[in-house]
């Protein structure tokens, strides 16, 4: 309760600042007499909940993110596993990635109206190279970083190639994989309002680029707002998601009711594993040392 009270608190400093240093048009260096106000943001949101076109504008996106993203979240895993295990895929495909890859993906955007016959599909195009390069790239890595005992223990016991894959290299990279995922969605976001502000037609990317043209500040900061909070409900679902599907390994973080680990003095012993799992408090990260023991 401490840390959401920390978390809470720390969200109401910035806004009490906020209104603050705008309510009193406080210019220092910085000129915060031509942001809005706290309470104009405030209003001006409850004007554009209660239109029917905000809704519109939340539906786009986010049908254009998770479209792109689970576009991305498939061809990069997928992509990501074949250059790790293939050198054939690595050499035919390794060049061209890695040419490709530092171009940002809102440079695309030419590319994308030349390329599709709408720009629902070019911003979707985006949004999905956006999030391929951060999964291709973790994914490769975490494969490669793979203990080869796994995979010899599984041939040893008559093992062939897709038992490999599904039993050792698909589960013991989902660590690198949501890592890349969570760095994806995020960078995603970033293309697709982009996209909506350069082409689109809806979308909370549109509309925030439609306030500032008619100079509409607070609804500009609505639309930051509302971009900040589908960001943090979006990469908080990847992260749930992958602890999850990742429940099966170790847990390394403490918190509270969890029994730190302690230096030893020399001549000591240890405390034994069976001691640490008695003295957890968290019945998960008990079953997990449990499991590591055995």
């Amino acid at each position: 309760m401490t840390r959401y009270a920390l978390r809470v608190a720390s969200l109401a400093v910035a806004l009490g600042l906020w209104q603050l240093l705008t309510g009193r048009d406080i210019d220092l260096w910085l000129r915060f007499s031509q942001f809005p106000t706290v309470t104009d943001v405030a209003r001006t949101f409850a004007d554009r909940l209660a239109g029917p076109d905000y809704w519109t504008d939340l539906t786009d996106s986010l049908t254009r993110i998770l479209t792109g993203f689970l576009l991305a979240a498939v061809l990069g895993v997928a992509t990501g596993v074949l250059v790790a295990r293939s050198r054939l895929a690595e050499d035919l495909l390794g060049p061209l990635l890695e040419v490709i890859r530092p171009v940002p993906a809102i440079a695309l955007v030419p590319v994308a109206i030349l390329l599709f016959p709408s720009n629902e599909q070019g911003i979707v195009f985006i949004t999905c190279t956006a999030a391929f390069f951060p999964v291709l790239v973790s994914t490769r890595h975490a494969v490669r970083a793979l203990t080869p005992v796994w995979e010899e223990a599984v041939r040893t016991m008559g093992g062939g190639r897709w038992r490999v894959l599904g039993s050792v290299v698909l589960p013991g990279a989902l660590p690198g994989v949501f890592g890349g995922l969570s760095v994806g969605i995020g960078v995603s976001w970033i293309c697709v309002i982009s996209a909506e502000m350069i082409s689109g037609q809806y979308g909370v990317g549109y509309r925030t680029w439609q306030d500032y043209t008619v100079v509409d500040y607070p609804g500009v900061f609505v639309g930051m707002v509302t971009i900040g909070v589908l960001g943090w409900l979006t990469s908080t679902g990847v992260e749930l998601l992958g602890r999850r599907l990742t429940r099966w390994l170790p847990r390394a973080s403490y918190g509270p009711g969890t029994v730190r680990p302690t230096a030893t003095r020399p001549g000591t012993a240890a405390p034994s594993a069976r001691t640490a799992v008695r003295k957890s408090a968290d019945p998960e990260e008990a079953h997990d040392e449990h499991l590591v023991r055995d």
